[in-house]
């Protein structure tokens, strides 16, 4: 019998068997580990070129000189021989022997080692099986070093691509194209068509706005014939003001926003929505990303911070805060920094800084006590109110005061012919003051009764009258908004906390940066969160631009060019066009973080203008999209879904910003708990844009949640895409969902009486951008008059909705709304 070991050297001495027996050879070969590679068998396994880098790649995360899990190093020779928790792990000379093998060989899919990784390769375990074999011979001076990410390299601009290297079979509009075509150009594989212009105008409309376009915008583009029509649509689009509320609801998943504290209270946060309403206005002026960024981490620092800049830092008082009585207040207020600084890391730094709250980090170069200086930096910043009344609020309130004055005159008027004669003017004064007063006591007659004839007839009357009246006196606005200020006295020292307990303190640590990133240079003598902020966009610092770059790419490619964008690190994925990235990145600093332009370069590519068809190119149905050869296609976001059925239907109020509002809830929803209470809005507030919605933590809107909206206790990088039964049931028996294509159906009725097929038409113009196929006509005319007929059935009901062409029209737009298409961005 041929020792397993020995196999690839002993091959050469193998009668290569008849053509029917080859397959048993194969899977021989398989089954015994050996190496495909040429290499592998034909030359002796070296260290430092095979072994090394196999060991550095796929077990010293682990098994290093820090870790040790199971007490087992392979950083070094001594100390791979010197074994773990186990005994030895390899015998040199014996690989039959060495325990090593036997973790590493796979049995079916799986293997004991990597623990809750894919196994080594059949030619991996080969190269350990064969070096082993030979002696394990390993240089006593060299030692290993655990993976770092690749992310942690210094970012430089990559060359573009030439025209020579990048042929293709789409047009090359920008330097995008270029690197894209080079991928399939070594991948050997065709790019799929443009999607057509239908296509082109309703993706662009949902990934800049969340709104579908009109039938007129759609005619419009379809029909141009001029040569920069796309980018005069592209221009359009991001000039409109709809622009800050699509993009600013990606930022509110990052910042965590709702409008209540969290936990078992969950009180509301009356005045959250002004954070939310600095982000769209930030984004619609295309506030530099920097700026945008600094302005939120320490906007209360910069000279002389203006108003907007003390909101802005709403952003890390988004975290949930426990009010219920008796609770540990110090254990709470470190939970919330803790937050702070595991946002702070995935949002611009792309880095799980959470998995060195209780140790060092396992896999990336952060240790504890980096995590402890990053907690320094917020340890002293003290959470305050600042008075943030908004001119639209002061506006509604004198015109609520408009229309309160004249009755409050009459009755003013009526007042005086009580008093009694010889009034002082302070007396005069003083009755004029209780009854101007801003705040009126409930009955503020009640101290004045002695300067009037309250047993004249009438006066009882008057007085109630004056008491009602004043309970409707519109209330002034006094708008505080969440902000920071930095604590100048009796301030907090900050230790390492032993095994993340917040009591046990360890070494005291100052404000800093993580060491394995660019150091980190303070203004003055202690660095402060403003130093901190300017730290991320230094030029040196090479995660915030990729990261930064990554997530635009992700909202419109569906999914980033790496694939987790809030992990970087050892353990995330690689990108898929490490040079893409990084020329989008230095791109972005050097368009100034507009992040309108870095939008614009990506859109205008012919990268995304692909079709997202699977079938585009035939024999490719299969293949993932790693290359990047067609679009992707997806379900919209859950405030899209509600926001283009209220769009199709003409419901859609269309204010931006200001309060949030409460669409309509069933009670058993709103019954959960003395705490909930939902008093439905009232006018087109009920139908204003699904982000508008108060998002109550402990009780969230039970459609958003349907469709994957974040719970928003941690910052959320990238939502799920589910497909469940709920949102099949959510989208056919909503009332919302069934008062929009009621709505819709008489609305086509009405435009086109007696002319089902041109109904028709115009509601797959309205929902779809595009016309039915004349199949889709023929079975849609058919549903309509069988609707027709069934209803015409119940015609001895009173209710005349059910029996008229109306019941049979909102049932044709309720399947048009409930096809796929309909919530898909393709």
């Amino acid at each position: 019998m041929i020792p397993l070991f020995d196999v690839p050297s002993c091959l050469n001495s193998w009668v290569l068997p008849p053509r029917s027996n080859t397959f048993v050879l194969i899977l021989l070969l398989g089954l015994l580990g050996v190496p495909s590679s040429p290499r592998a068998c034909a030359e002796p396994v070296d260290f430092q070129r095979d072994v090394g880098p196999l060991l550095e790649r796929r077990c010293l995360s682990c098994h290093n000189d820090r870790d040790r899990r199971g007490g087992l190093s392979l950083r070094s020779a001594a100390a791979a021989l010197a074994g773990g928790d186990s005994g030895e792990v390899m015998i040199p000379g014996d690989p039959q022997s060495s325990y090593l093998l036997e973790l590493v060989v796979p049995s079916g899919e799986t293997a004991e080692m990597p623990k809750g990784e894919p196994p080594l390769k059949p030619d991996e375990v080969a190269i350990l099986r064969k070096w082993i074999a030979g002696g394990a011979t390993w240089p006593s001076d060299l030692y290993l070093t655990p993976p770092t990410a690749w992310s942690l390299a210094n970012l430089e601009r990559p060359p573009v691509p030439p025209l020579n290297e990048a042929t293709s079979e789409f047009a090359l509009r920008n330097p995008i194209d270029r690197f894209v075509a080079v991928g399939h150009r070594v991948a050997k594989i065709q790019p799929a068509p443009p999607a057509d212009r239908r296509t082109l105008i309703r993706r662009l409309y949902l990934d800049l706005l969340g709104l579908p376009p009109s039938p007129a915008a759609v005619t419009a583009f379809v029909e141009s014939n001029e040569s920069q029509a796309y980018e005069h649509l592209v221009d359009s689009l991001l000039a409109s003001p709809h622009f800050g509320e699509r993009w600013g609801r990606h930022w509110l998943d990052l910042a965590r926003y709702a409008d209540s504290e969290g936990y078992l209270g969950d009180s509301m946060r009356p005045h959250a929505w002004v954070f939310r309403q600095w982000v769209i206005d930030a984004i619609n002026r295309d506030l530099p990303f920097d700026a945008f960024s600094i302005q939120q981490l320490a906007g209360d620092l910069l000279d002389e911070p203006t108003l907007d800049q003390r909101i802005a830092t709403g952003f890390h008082r988004n975290t949930l805060r426990n009010t219920e009585a008796g609770v540990d207040l110090e254990l709470y207020r470190t939970k919330e920094i803790i937050d702070r600084v595991n946002t702070t890391g995935m949002v611009w730094l792309g880095l799980t800084l959470g998995c060195a709250e209780c140790h060092d980090h396992k896999h990336d170069p952060i240790k504890q006590q980096d995590f402890y200086q990053l907690y320094a930096f917020f340890n002293n910043a003290d959470e305050v109110g600042v008075n943030a009344t908004m001119p639209w609020e002061i506006a509604e309130h004198d015109r609520a005061m408009q229309r309160w004055q004249p009755a409050w005159d009459i009755l003013v008027h009526d007042l005086t012919s009580f008093q009694i004669a010889g009034l002082t003017p302070d007396q005069k004064s003083e009755i004029a003051e209780v009854l101007n007063a801003k705040t009126p006591p409930a009955s503020p007659l009640k101290d004045l009764e002695k300067y009037f004839r309250t047993q004249d007839e009438g006066w009882s009357d008057l007085q109630t009258s004056i008491e009602v009246h004043l309970k409707q006196r519109p209330v002034a606005p006094a708008t505080k908004a969440r902000a920071f200020a930095e604590r100048r006295r009796e301030r907090r020292k900050t230790f390492v906390h032993i095994r993340g307990v917040y009591t046990r303190h360890g070494a005291k640590v100052s404000p800093g940066t993580p060491a394995a990133l660019p150091p980190l240079v303070a203004r003055g003598p202690l660095a402060d969160r403003l130093d901190l902020a300017r730290w991320l966009f230094e030029e040196n610092n090479p995660l915030t631009a990729r990261v930064a770059a990554n997530r635009i790419w992700q909202h419109l490619l569906g999914e980033g060019l790496v694939a987790t964008p809030n992990d970087f690190g050892v353990k995330g994925a690689q990108p898929t066009h490490p040079e893409l990235l990084d020329w989008l990145a230095t791109e972005y600093r050097r368009l100034g973080w507009s992040r309108k332009a870095l939008i614009r370069l990506i859109v205008t590519s012919s990268t995304y203008r692909l079709s997202s068809s699977l079938t585009a190119v035939p024999g490719q149905e299969s293949l993932s999209n790693q290359t990047l050869w067609r679009q992707n296609s997806s379900r919209v976001t859950a405030e899209t879904v509600r926001d283009i059925h209220l769009a199709a239907s003409g419901l859609l109020d269309r204010t931006i910003g200001r309060r949030g509002i409460r669409p309509p809830l069933p009670a058993f929803v709103t019954e959960v708990g003395r705490s909930v209470k939902w008093p439905v809005s009232q006018g087109g507030d009920r139908y204003r844009r699904g982000m508008y919605i108060i998002f109550k933590r402990t009780v969230p809107y039970p459609m958003l949640m349907a469709f994957d909206a974040p719970d928003s206790t941690v910052s959320c990088s990238r939502r799920e895409r589910s497909n469940t039964p709920v949102q099949a049931l959510t989208l056919l028996n909503d009332p919302e969902f069934y008062e929009c294509a009621r709505v819709l159906g008489q609305e086509m009725l009405r435009q086109h009486p007696h002319d089902v097929p041109t109904a028709i038409e115009a509601t797959f113009l309205r929902c779809l951008a595009r016309s039915p196929s004349d199949q889709e006509r023929q079975y849609l005319i058919a549903a309509y008059d069988d609707l027709l007929a069934l209803s015409a059935a119940g015609q001895n009901r009173s209710d005349e909705a059910v029996h008229s062409p109306t019941a049979a029209m909102t049932a044709v737009v309720r399947i048009i709304m409930n096809l796929d298409e309909f919530i898909t961005r393709d």
